[in-house]
């Protein structure tokens, strides 16, 4: 396969904003292929995840049809490899050699945050589905660049900090990549997890693709900590349950762990060693609602595995586009008019089995599952519901203006309350 681009006439739809381009765009003629740009991490630390956000996208359109209102769609993937300065070369080839009408996907932030800041000025709709960095949807939000069927980074751990501190979690210590995504997440986590009166021992930052956690595993064995909050993505997320249990913490130090580190693109290769991780995410595949279970059942039929997080969360921005598509019969050059759209729909059929709304930030709303790591009967590990929080805004229980006026999460600012 040509990782730079390929073109599959299968696919999607879209839309958004910029003042500058609303009034060059709502008058134009809606003809011809509708034409989608995918940016996904073909190569780098998170190939595995970039191919299932093209594998999810492509499912969708497999089963529903490859026109909407009488128009084609046509798919045109680039390889992102996991690298900001590569996404912003190959978004640019989209829009400006192969002439996308809007672009789709990435999964890192640094990645995400590129190609926003150059759809920004040209007002090429953007719809981000993995990209979870927070203010892309709080304190610098552009209105072309929507979080379809995605979420913000802090979103999720919050519901996982009050769980820890149900099952009687007072002293934490996180460790995270270090980017703005483990940023934020571990913000999330810590800010919750200490205005519940918990105490964060320490936190440990590593980059990407670190290969051996021992030195911070003895400092997290002699912490006194009574959990760890795990942010990691890809192939250290993998390494960093099998050293975690080799090291013989397993079983005595519970582990709770951002969606990515027991997601499907990293447990599926793991045995025991996984069971038993807490995490929070708004989708759960082991889930016994019937519509996860059908798609769950689709997906590994088509593929042979069970879906990760990008695989489901590509095939529900699919879905979530094409009815927005629908609204507006195809007219994808009417950006206003797509992007109100998007904004309104309540999508009520999707893998989750929940209905979801996006908040005036462009953000959806989910409810979020607690969720653990369990054996099925034939031996694969997979995510299991252990209970449900409604309704999980990307603000959580505090209100937005005020949210927003302390600083974004970083390694310096953490929220953590003294």
């Amino acid at each position: 396969m040509d990782r730079r681009s390929f073109v599959k006439t299968i696919g999607a739809a879209a839309t958004a904003v910029s003042a500058g381009s609303l009034a060059r765009t709502a008058s134009a003629q809606s003809s011809g292929p509708i034409r989608i740009g995918l940016l996904a991490p073909l190569t780098g630390v998170l190939a595995a995840g970039g191919k299932e956000l093209v594998e999810g996208f492509e499912l969708f359109w497999k089963q529903n049809g490859t026109t909407v209102a009488g128009r084609q769609i046509e798919i045109i993937v680039e390889d992102d490899a996991s690298n900001p300065d590569t996404a912003l070369q190959k978004a640019r080839r989209l829009v400006e050699q192969r002439n996308a009408h809007f672009l789709v996907g990435n999964i890192l932030a640094n990645t995400g945050l590129a190609v926003a800041e150059y759809v920004k000025g040209n007002g090429v709709p953007y719809f981000i589905s993995v990209v979870a960095a927070d203010d892309l949807t709080q304190r610098k939000r552009i209105p072309n660049v929507v979080r379809v069927a995605g979420y913000s980074a802090s979103q999720m751990p919050r519901p996982l900090a009050e769980f820890a501190y149900k099952r009687g979690a007072r002293k934490i210590v996180t460790i995270s990549q270090d980017y703005t995504f483990g940023h934020e997440q571990c913000g999330g986590f810590s800010q919750t997890f200490t205005e519940l009166g918990g105490t964060v021992v320490q936190q440990f930052w590593h980059p990407l693709n670190t290969a051996d956690f021992s030195p911070y595993l003895a400092q997290i064995q002699s912490s006194g900590a009574d959990g760890v909050f795990v942010m990691e993505t890809g192939a250290d997320a993998n390494r960093m349950i099998q050293q975690y249990a080799n090291f013989g913490l397993k079983g005595k130090i519970p582990m709770y762990g951002a969606m990515n580190l027991t997601d499907q693109s990293v447990i599926r290769t793991l045995g025991p060693e996984c069971g038993g991780i807490f995490s929070s995410a708004h989708f759960c595949e082991g889930s016994d609602n019937a519509q996860t279970r059908k798609f769950v059942t689709d997906y590994e039929k088509a593929y042979g595995k069970l879906p990760s997080l990008y695989g489901f969360s590509q095939y529900a921005c699919a879905m979530w586009l094409n009815e927005a598509m629908k609204q507006v019969s195809a007219k994808v050059e009417d950006r206003p008019a797509l992007l109100k759209a998007v904004n309104s729909i309540s999508l009520d059929n999707s893998p989750l089995g929940r209905p979801v709304k996006m908040d005036r930030y462009g953000n959806p709303i989910y409810d979020v599952f607690i969720r653990e790591t369990r054996a099925r009967p034939d031996g694969k590990f997979w995510n299991v519901p252990v209970e449900v929080v409604p309704q999980v805004s990307q603000f959580g229980k505090y209100d937005p203006e005020t949210y927003m006026k302390q600083p974004s999460y970083s390694r310096t600012f953490q929220g953590i309350k003294k």
